[in-house]
């Protein structure tokens, strides 16, 4: 098995794991590719990536590029000689970049291709309802998500599942689905399967602020799933209106409850301690939650000093 000189490339904490089981399987990692540090929170203090911090503790070589088709990033990718580069949650590489090694530049990615291409398949198959997912190592071409399957490994989507957890779990499974890939290259026993092309698949985009919003009118199981999708990131939202006021508010947790009722879906209704929200199929029961300008606190803590209006709703 030839000893392979690999080019990691990636960012946050799921990338993280990736790179970590590479070196504790003896993988020769030449040089890692990641964001430029910048300016986030209040204080705009620079920050700099989950994958740079753990590189810096391995002493790896680490390039940080704010412009991939640049020729001074270019020469220095060539310098590092790579035979073969491995991508996790980075961004869309220039094909000067993903065709440069010999053996090519492979993707993991956390859905079963080809559902759920695209930015955030954990949380939109969650979301979704999806009753399984996994992860896939493909060969990256000029599209997203598009290339060639190497390998795939499936698991169920646990009943209470949330982004968070699904997270963890897949980053061990794909982690060890890289490691295979990479052995499997280096043996020079590759083999790849074209993914079918059809319009019926289910895409993951990048969330934002419009696709994050909950919507009333859907299933209680439907919302239950879409706020463990969003949770514990960017999580779910929804506008309250109480006493006249509009109020931006993120759920962060709640539990179904499937019952005939003649209550006006959004509608709110409470106790001193318990808050839940009709459905047109029952009560979506609102566990923990964030007012503007609060901190995140369970629902019964927010009852005891916060009046919610018998007319209040939430839309």
């Amino acid at each position: 098995m030839k000893d392979l000189r690999i080019v990691f490339m990636g960012t946050p904490d799921f990338a993280v794991g990736v790179l970590k089981k590479l070196l504790e399987a003896g993988c020769t990692v030449v040089g890692v590719i990641t964001a430029p540090d910048k300016p986030a929170g209040r204080g705009q203090k620079v920050s700099e990536s989950a994958v740079k911090s753990f590189a810096q503790s391995q002493g790896l070589k680490i390039l940080q590029p704010p412009n991939l088709k640049s020729d001074a990033f270019l020469s220095a990718l060539a310098n590092l000689r790579a035979d073969l580069q491995i991508v996790v949650a980075f961004r869309m590489l220039p094909k000067a970049v993903w065709s440069m090694p010999k053996y090519g530049t492979f993707n993991l990615h956390a859905s079963l291709l080809p559902e759920y291409r695209g930015a955030a398949p954990i949380n939109w198959a969650i979301m979704n309802g999806a009753s399984k997912t996994g992860v896939t190592t493909f060969f990256i071409d000029e599209k997203i998500d598009t290339g060639a399957i190497i390998a795939s490994q499936e698991i169920e989507i646990a009943s209470r599942e949330t982004a968070g957890s699904l997270h963890d779990t897949l980053i061990e499974l794909g982690s060890s689905l890289v490691v295979e890939t990479v052995k499997k290259i280096a043996k020079g026993t590759v083999t790849t399967t074209r993914q079918p092309q059809s319009s019926s698949y289910k895409e993951a985009p990048k969330l934002n602020p419009e696709n994050t919003r909950i919507d009333w009118n859907n299933t209680v199981m439907q919302i239950d799933a879409f706020i463990r999708g969003l949770y514990p990131y960017p999580v779910a939202w929804t506008i309250l209106n109480n006493h006249g006021e509009a109020l931006k508010v993120k759920v962060y947790e709640a539990t179904p409850e499937i019952v005939s009722h003649d209550r006006t879906p959004g509608s709110i209704h409470t106790t001193k301690k318990e808050m839940k929200i009709a459905v047109k199929d029952g009560y979506l029961h609102i566990k923990e939650l964030q007012l503007p300008g609060k901190r995140r606190m369970p629902a019964a803590d927010l009852l005891n000093g916060y009046t919610i209006a018998e007319d209040a709703k939430v839309m």
